[in-house]
């Protein structure tokens, strides 16, 4: 039996295009349990996203709200300059103990919000990383009805105009995407050795990013007279995402680099709705971060 060990120096990341994604230098050893003392060791490398470091290096961004010219920064909090209000999140003492609790949460505004301030603490605070173990799935509410792909109604017999049933689709993805990042942290804490601080901080930081478009997207359907979970939604991302529960490497290809891809080709296609401008902004983020 043999165990994958990733060294990922620094994390993967998205080009423009999905036919060119690019994964940064990436070394994969695999190590024998056996009493056999062989092993063997192959090294991959390949050019990182030129603006990555730059991404890593921004101050947090708290504009969750989508104003009259894109995004702006909410009103002012009435809780502390960290806006960590009281609560179980006030109470963890790590990054994996954080995540484990906006993976609990099943209210998808609340999730959003508790990931953004999870993420903030993180960055403040400089917690440690810890462990934590991860749910067997993410809660969440009674509403949108999970059904298959197939299932899906199309726009015409939806009940949504079409530029909400492109929202709700949308926000549907980013809230799976808010899940997906933090049940990374989590569930592979226990490996903080082997994958190093700095792919934690990156999912962390994909998780505030996704938390705050889930937010534009909830904002602009309530806008609209709609709401998340008006209309039915598949579990497709998170069925997938289940499958690489125990394997670091499989979680890295096929959710990130194929599922992302799917889901930004969507996006693209939806470009022309009344919600263009939201949508691109997503488009982008999706793609160049």
């Amino acid at each position: 039996m043999a165990i994958l060990v990733l060294k990922l120096r620094p994390m993967l990341s998205l080009t423009r295009s999905c036919s060119s994604l690019l994964l940064p230098a990436l070394s994969l050893t695999t190590k024998s349990l056996s009493t056999s003392s062989s092993s063997s060791f192959s090294s991959l490398h390949y050019s990182q996203w030129s603006g990555l470091q730059s991404w890593r290096e921004n101050p947090l961004n708290k504009n969750r709200l989508w104003g009259p010219n894109g995004p702006e920064p909410l009103p002012p909090s009435p809780c502390s300059p960290l806006e960590v209000c009281e609560g179980p999140l006030a109470l963890a003492s790590s990054l994996a103990e954080m995540g484990a609790l906006v993976l609990s949460t099943s209210d998808p505004l609340t999730k959003s919000k508790l990931s953004h301030l999870a993420y903030s603490r993180w960055r403040t605070d400089h917690l440690p990383l810890g462990e934590s173990q991860a749910p067997d799935r993410p809660a969440r509410p009674a509403n949108p009805l999970l059904v298959s792909p197939k299932e899906i109604p199309t726009p015409k017999n939806s009940g949504l105009p079409l530029n909400a049933y492109m929202l709700h689709n949308l926000a549907h993805v980013e809230l799976n995407a808010i899940d997906l990042a933090w049940d990374t942290v989590v569930r592979f804490s226990t490996y903080s050795e082997i994958l190093g601080e700095g792919f934690f901080d990156d999912f962390a930081h994909v998780a505030d990013d996704e938390s705050r478009h889930f937010a534009w997207c909830s904002q602009r359907l309530h806008e609209l007279g709609f709401n998340y979970g008006d209309m039915p939604a598949h579990n497709l991302l998170w069925r997938e995402c289940s499958k690489s529960s125990n394997n670091v490497a499989a979680r890295l290809v096929a959710i990130p680099l194929v599922q992302v891809c799917l889901g930004a080709d969507v996006e693209e296609g939806v470009a022309f709705c009344a919600e263009a401008a939201l949508v691109d902004l997503l488009f982008q983020g999706h793609l160049l971060r």
